[in-house]
């Protein structure tokens, strides 16, 4: 028997004024499915998903063709008044960030109990058993201090937990879920695509689950539908398209990803597949063991001994101080051109021991020896020349860029601080030396952070980092916001860099499968102490311990 659809699209298009982003899209999703939507930023898939709840700006966008039917209603010919009673109570969606979704100002159970109270007959004290018993079906611990609790008190994935107890505290029957395990960890990302898949199964609602990773499409839907640049490209069956995919678009998708098993030089992009132009060259185990005899054979130009970093707080004045170890007794060494890939959970302390080493935070004990100097006990004026040796890339280029500064201006300021080149014209012609070689032209040097897209930023960033030709870089999970095509170039880019200038890599990132592709090293990190430490390969190939086996276990490997 062929299932009901619940939804249907019918040749959608919609313009954002004279500009058309989708272009006469049809799709359905069946009752007790979960389809799975999957396309780079950009693509359309949430702008046609914010059209099923029709929540697209007014004033700048309009549905230019064709229907959104669920059941036997066109939404798009809905007002605003019936939509009410449908959005929440029949068509759920839980967000991609849960920190700009949820109220800051509001408790969490406060929160989900509003919608109760909204949508349901349900009393004050019936909305609130409601509430707590969610909680508990979301698998919150504690669930009567997270009621309590405000949102900024709460961890990452805790506060998905509640998104999705909000979500479907109505018993809808469409969720929608947008891209709703991007920024956490590999573990708690797992367990919240168990937890979707296990409440889909308990509650039979329809699911529309949206993401650029169509890995992790795998592990959760039945059938997907890739979306390029507002068309749908592919459909079919989620094992049809893995095994088989038709389009390039797709094939890019599921290829740019560093792969576990073989290591590329170069990783494709979205582009080398459209234009055919693909090359699969491998870097064989023997290159690899070559290249490590060389660089080990010199000795370190970092070296961290037995490092902590204590945290201590004070919540009274009679009451004792708390304190908290984020980095325990850490020890390692670091040679020149090598890239040390840093992994753990949020809150492992690899953040914490990388401003450590960046002097950004003073360490509690231990010491932090650079070329053989321990630059704990360095002065603030030494601290300063030692920046332009030991730099970071952060994880969003945009918030470290001033918006009213140019981004020529941006990438010179470092060196006029730190008195390289002898003019502004030298400094300039240097600048945009650094731009042509992150690939962007001379034609960006004088336009504002705003007019770029989060890949071009994230190229603008490293070009500023470089600008001081340092020998040691943080790269602070610097790749874990972009697309998978445009991580895939940053990638590249960072090791063609690490090649011309000799660079030295940290690598911190919570993405395994990037990490294992860029390190030579591994240090595994739980509860800021060092959990594993080796080649990155061999500790993929045979975790010792049984937290680096579960990071392993939860990475999104495809059908």
């Amino acid at each position: 028997m062929t299932p009901e659809p619940i939804l249907s699209v019918k040749n959608l298009s919609i313009s954002f004024g004279e500009n058309e982003v989708i272009h006469q899209i049809s799709y359905h999703l069946n009752e007790n499915e979960i389809l799975g939507i999957v396309g780079e930023s950009g693509s359309g898939k949430s702008v046609s998903s914010l059209a099923i709840l029709g929540l697209l700006p007014k004033k700048i966008s309009k549905i230019t063709s064709g229907g959104i039917f669920y059941k036997d209603f066109d939404l798009t010919k809905l007002t605003s008044k019936p939509f009410q009673t449908i959005r929440g109570q029949k068509i759920a969606m839980i967000f991609q960030e849960p920190m700009s979704s949820l109220n800051p100002s509001m408790r969490c159970g406060h929160q989900v109990q509003e919608i109760l109270l909204q949508h349901t007959k349900l009393s004050k004290q019936q909305a609130k058993e409601t509430t707590l018993s969610l909680f508990e079906k979301v698998k919150l611990p504690e669930v009567e201090r997270i009621y309590q609790a405000y949102p900024h008190e709460i961890s990452g994935g805790q506060k998905q937990r509640v998104m999705i107890a909000m979500a479907i505290s109505c018993q809808p029957d469409i969720l929608i879920a947008d891209e709703p395990t991007t920024a956490l960890d590999v573990t708690v990302q797992k367990d919240i695509i168990k937890l979707l898949k296990e409440l889909q199964v308990q509650t039979k609602m329809s699911v529309l689950f949206i993401t650029h990773d169509l890995s992790l499409i795998s592990e959760i839907a039945d059938r997907v539908l890739v979306m390029y640049q507002g068309e749908i490209v592919e459909q079919g069956f989620v094992s049809d398209i893995f095994k088989n995919p038709q389009h390039n678009y797709t094939k890019a998708l599921i290829n740019s990803r560093p792969s576990l098993n073989t290591r590329l030089k170069l990783l494709p992009t979205i582009k080398d597949y459209l234009n055919n132009t693909t090359k699969q060259e491998i870097i064989t185990p023997e290159e690899r063991l070559l290249r490590h005899k060389k660089l080990y054979g010199n000795p370190p130009l970092l070296e961290v001994i037995n490092v902590d970093k204590t945290y201590f707080s004070k919540s009274g004045w009679f009451t004792k101080p708390h304190t908290f170890k984020a980095v325990d007794q850490v020890s390692f060494k670091l040679y020149e051109g090598e890239t040390l890939g840093l992994v753990g959970e949020s809150g492992c302390g690899k953040s914490t021991l990388g401003n450590t080493i960046l002097q950004l935070d003073k360490a509690t004990s231990g010491q932090i020896l650079y070329k053989g100097t321990d630059i704990t006990k360095l002065p603030n004026a030494e601290i300063k020349k030692l920046r332009k040796e030991i730099q970071i890339i952060f994880q969003d280029p945009y918030s470290s860029l001033n918006p009213r500064i140019p981004i020529g201006a941006a990438i010179m300021e470092p060196m006029k601080v730190h008195k390289l080149y002898s003019s502004d014209e030298e400094r300039k012609e240097k600048t945009i030396d650094i731009l042509n070689k992150v690939g962007l032209s001379e034609t960006y040097f004088n336009r504002y952070p705003h007019e770029f897209s989060g890949g071009q930023r994230q190229r603008i960033g490293i070009a500023r980092t470089i600008a001081l030709q340092p020998k040691l870089i943080v790269c602070d999970e610097s790749v874990s916001a972009l697309d998978i095509s445009v991580q895939a170039q940053v990638l590249n880019l960072l090791n063609s860099l690490k090649e011309s200038f000799g660079f030295t890599y940290i690598f911190i990132s919570h993405d395994l499968a990037v990490v294992k592709y860029m390190s030579d090293q591994l240090l595994v990190m739980n509860k800021g102490k060092i959990e594993e430490l080796g080649d990155a390969d061999i500790i993929y190939s045979s975790p010792k311990t049984v937290y680096t086996k579960k990071l392993i276990d939860a990475i999104p490997k495809g059908l």
